[in-house]
């Protein structure tokens, strides 16, 4: 633990990276404020309901805004949209050459790309946030109306839209890659809530009928919630080594090569990505059911 203290006691004496960390830090902020800015014209009382009845699939969206979904918060959508665009992207590369010609190209080709993967995210986004006003429209104050489809739609594409650029701004000009640290500031933002929870539960008396199975299940919770990070973090820095051995050649009157070294490649390539792509597809049924039948007591 003083190793890590001292690792970042040093990062902050260096200029250039303590700038690096404070406009990080800045950017996450700004991205917290935003998630606390509700888009105007929703009944929160009956959308709060809504939600809760929404199951696992809200729960897991609410976790991966940060809050934000349930908040009915500019940044509802996250950037989910730019997840799915970008994966979308890495598929058509593949089908189509011409694409997967410009991948190869090198950094200019990688731009180009990256500016169809912003288009994407902005068509996305609109196409999501439209499902989400049909979904929402019988919980609007006033109903279905254009002002409120404009205002809900565009509300929300820009949020997204602006975390897209922040997340980009992050990874120019801070630490890391910027669309990764909104998830993770996202999900960690959850934390506090969950652990005044768990608090509350105890006190209450609501995770056992005595005291010392109260404790009991307080500790397994926390050991299984240890458990679950510790197995992450081990699965997210496994890789596979595969040894390579370099042939030995002879220059002029000496030998040279014949090491032995390894490439290392890792387990979970794709990390979380493909499980937020997985969780879209399996969230656009419902948007769809939303907009065809609007006034379904079901979410």
């Amino acid at each position: 633990m003083g190793g890590m203290f001292d690792i970042l006691r040093n990062a902050w004496k260096i200029p250039d990276l303590r700038k690096k960390i404070l406009f990080t830090v800045g950017m996450l902020i700004i991205f917290r404020i935003g998630s606390f800015i509700p888009v105007p014209g929703i009944d929160r009382e009956v959308y709060d309901e809504l939600v809760n009845r929404g199951g696992s699939l809200f729960g897991f969206l609410d976790i991966i805004t940060g809050g934000s979904f349930k908040s009915a918060s500019i940044f509802a959508m996250s950037i989910i949209p730019y997840i799915n665009a970008s994966i979308i992207m890495q598929l058509l590369t593949v089908v189509i050459p011409k694409l997967g010609q410009l991948a190869r190209e090198g950094e200019e080709g990688k731009k180009i790309i990256g500016k169809y993967i912003r288009y994407g995210t902005v068509v996305f986004a609109f196409l999501e946030a439209t499902g989400y006003y049909f979904s929402l429209s019988g919980y609007m104050v006033g109903g279905r109306s254009i002002i409120n489809y404009i205002t809900v739609t565009l509300t929300f594409t820009a949020g997204t839209a602006f975390l897209m650029w922040l997340g980009e701004q992050i990874t120019e000009f801070g630490i890391g890659n910027g669309i990764s640290l909104i998830i993770f500031a996202g999900i960690i933002s959850r934390g506090p809530t969950g652990a005044t929870a768990l608090i509350q539960n105890f006190q209450a008396g609501n995770l056992g009928p005595t005291t010392l199975i109260s404790v009991l299940v307080t500790a397994l919770i926390l050991l299984v919630f240890v458990g679950v990070i510790t197995g992450v973090v081990w699965v997210q820095e496994a890789e596979r080594r595969i040894p390579v051995q370099y042939a030995k050649r002879v220059v002029g009157r000496k030998m040279y090569g014949g090491q032995s070294t390894h490439l290392p490649i890792k387990v979970n390539l794709g990390g979380v990505i493909p499980i937020i792509f997985a969780m879209s597809l399996v969230a656009f049924p419902s948007l769809v059911l939303g907009f065809a039948f609007p006034n379904s007591p079901n979410p």
